[in-house]
């Protein structure tokens, strides 16, 4: 019989490696997904050094055709889709005044509308089954707009309502819909490079470890369907809210 499937749609080399690596250390087969299938390389090779089995794809997850051809390609070649995670970021920070349609727009498309894509995708091959785990990974910007991030927050607070729309309708059907909150910095080139104050915290657990939040992801998936969590914040000990 075929190896389930994994979907990591936004596998980056932070959290949605660590996705990824992680549900294949439990014979997942990996399917990660991101604009440019180069960019995957060291990951798959990773996760094959490991022994574990992955498939890169290139895919504009904004793309309709590409969204149900991607999922198409997963069904028909690698196995049956039994968990996506949407992992896809798009943080940015402008000034309400400096934002120009184009940001506030394709922030939108890339944090939101991408987000429906995979997630009704995934919905048709899951529903017949009678299961599946969808992930939607959410932040700070999720619950609250802040300074600078209208375009961010917009596309957040969507994403979220998507989330909760599709866990009304789908828990029946056997899905289970979670909503991640990542409140706090991971680790990540991005925070070492440029701000090193906070990076300086990892080793007092300070910052989010990508690992644990993939931990926390195979938790989801395995929780027994009595006791589902939809929603759930993960940060550092030390984080203000």
């Amino acid at each position: 019989m075929s190896k389930p499937a994994i979907l990591v749609v936004g596998a980056g080399d932070a959290t949605g490696g660590a996705i990824a690596r992680r549900f294949a250390r439990e014979g997942y087969v990996a399917c990660v997904s991101r604009r440019q299938k180069e960019s995957l390389a060291d990951l798959v090779a990773e996760i094959e050094a490991e022994g574990g089995e992955a498939r890169a794809f290139g895919s504009d997850a904004r793309d309709e055709e590409q969204a149900v051809a991607l999922v198409d390609t997963i069904e028909q070649e690698v196995g049956p889709l039994e968990v996506l995670v949407f992992n896809i970021g798009a943080n940015v920070n402008f000034p309400i005044r400096d934002t120009t349609a184009r940001v506030y727009r394709k922030v939108w498309e890339m944090a939101a509308f991408a987000g429906f894509l995979a997630g009704r995708e995934a919905a048709r091959v899951m529903v017949p089954r009678g299961r599946g785990t969808i992930i939607f990974t959410g932040a700070t910007a999720s619950l609250r707009g802040g300074r600078g991030f209208s375009a961010f927050a917009g596309a957040k607070f969507a994403l979220r309502a998507l989330a909760q729309s599709m866990a009304r309708e789908l828990g029946p059907e056997g899905i289970h819909v979670a909503h991640s909150i990542i409140d706090g910095a991971i680790d990540t080139a991005f925070i070492r490079d440029n701000f090193p104050q906070r990076y300086a915290l990892k080793e007092q657990d300070g910052i989010l470890n990508p690992e644990h939040i993939a931990d926390t992801y195979w938790t989801l998936h395995q929780q027994p369907r009595d006791t589902w969590t939809h929603e759930l914040d993960l940060r550092p000990w030390m984080e203000t809210f």
